[in-house]
């Protein structure tokens, strides 16, 4: 009898690379220690589902849960053969896979799992991080809203308040980008909070301190600040006028704005090979006290009193493109002619010229004087009527650049603390 020959083609593409780097990378033991699933779930392992899962969207692109299925049977032996346990189809079907997001969508053992997946990659990778970089994000769309849902409407950066959004805590070790901490919060939340609980759990993978976290000017709520310097770590941020009332900050700007004769220059490299100047600075110490935890915390801040040079040179160009037009919007209301509205009253004139003001933020650099303008118009003698003269006044303004104000400003421009 003859001997049949079957010969079977598969694509083996970027899959074996794929799913030896998460072997690697444990993520098959871990999720099946940290995640519980159903008592009535058979066949392959929430880990092992996951990662043929990942092997899926990472080589295809395709994160549909839908198309998990037909990918695995056009690939049993490659998988099988890469993997060891028997891999069935019906692992990868799209109800199996929503039972894993299931199951991965509980907070607290997701936690669990992301810190021994920090745990175990700092040890295989040998990673000695010292730099935590902490940002959040949002990403909204047009979904329908609930009230226990995670899509609310906030505070949106994009300028659409009107579209649902979530927001999306991140730390990464700095420089790497390697993710360490991630949370998913509605997008109604005020963007202080999330800080912590970041932290905290960097502090909890990692299992070193003497950190610096970097982060955005939400980073610099006393409380946050506080919390880090109790905990044994550095942090690096911007102070936003909440934390650094203008009144404040103008007194600790002011040895520094107005040329004190030892600023630091900061220079870097440039790819031609000279150094460019990018920024002056000078450093303060500050004593602070706050209470973590019930405890009085008493420690001292150093300030970076720093000015950028590009953008001050940006400011400076744009706040006298503001004045420009500023001056030509307080100019444009003596113009007379169809359609053009005519002031006969000072107060309501005066209403017209702080709106100006105010759009181009121009108060106290913007002079505003008024005018007026007479007219004698000689009017004949008409019957009984004698000869005489029609005086017309015409009430004006004009916006004169107060430039000894715009220079002070100027000096101001580009500094950050």
């Amino acid at each position: 009898m003859p001997e049949t020959l079957t010969i079977r083609s598969e694509r083996v593409d970027d899959m074996p690379l794929l799913l030896a780097q998460l072997d690697r990378m444990g993520v098959q033991p871990l999720l099946d220690e940290h995640v519980s699933t159903h008592g009535n779930w058979v066949g392959l392992s929430l880990g092992w589902v996951t990662v043929l899962w990942l092997t899926h969207i990472l080589s295809e692109a395709d994160h549909r849960l839908n198309h998990g299925e037909p990918w695995a049977e056009q690939r049993l032996h490659t998988l099988r053969a890469s993997t060891g346990p028997r891999v069935p189809p019906l692992d990868l079907s799209d109800d199996r896979l929503a039972a894993v997001l299931e199951a991965l969508s509980h907070d607290e053992e997701w936690q669990a799992c992301e810190g021994a997946f920090t745990q175990h990659w700092l040890r295989v990778y040998d990673l000695q991080p010292e730099h935590v970089r902490l940002d959040r994000t949002t990403a909204s769309g047009y979904w329908s809203v609930t009230e226990d849902g995670l899509l609310q409407c906030g505070h949106s950066q994009d300028h659409r308040p009107d579209r649902p959004q979530v927001k999306v805590m991140l730390a990464v070790l700095d420089p790497l980008g390697w993710p360490v901490a991630t949370d998913v919060v509605p997008g109604q939340h005020a963007d202080d909070p999330l800080y912590l609980p970041a932290i905290t759990r960097v502090r909890q993978g990692v299992g070193r301190r003497g950190l610096l976290y970097v982060g955005a000017c939400q980073m610099g709520a006393l409380e946050t600040r506080a919390s880090i310097q109790a905990g044994g770590d550095f942090y690096l941020c911007p102070l936003a006028e909440v934390q650094l009332p203008p009144t404040v900050w103008a007194g600790d700007l002011e040895p520094v704005a107005m040329g004190p004769p030892a600023l630091t220059r900061i220079t870097r490299l440039t790819a031609t090979g000279p150094r460019q100047h990018l920024a002056d600075g000078d450093a303060q110490l500050e004593t602070l006290t706050a209470e973590v935890a019930g405890n009085a915390l008493a420690w001292t801040e150093r300030r970076l009193v720093v000015r950028s040079r590009p953008l001050a040179r940006v400011g400076k160009t744009a706040r006298r493109a503001r004045l420009a037009k500023a001056q030509a919007a307080v100019a444009a209301l003596n113009d007379r002619g169809r359609g053009k509205r005519r002031f006969t009253e000072r107060p309501v004139r005066q209403e017209a010229v702080e709106a100006i003001l105010t759009q181009y933020r121009g108060q106290g650099l913007l002079a505003v004087h008024d005018t007026e303008r007479v007219r004698e118009h000689p009017r004949r003698r008409y019957g009984n009527r004698p000869a005489t003269v029609q005086v017309e006044r015409d009430l004006g303004v004009k916006a004169v650049v107060d430039r000894q104000a715009v220079v002070t400003a100027i000096t101001r421009l580009g500094w950050r603390v």
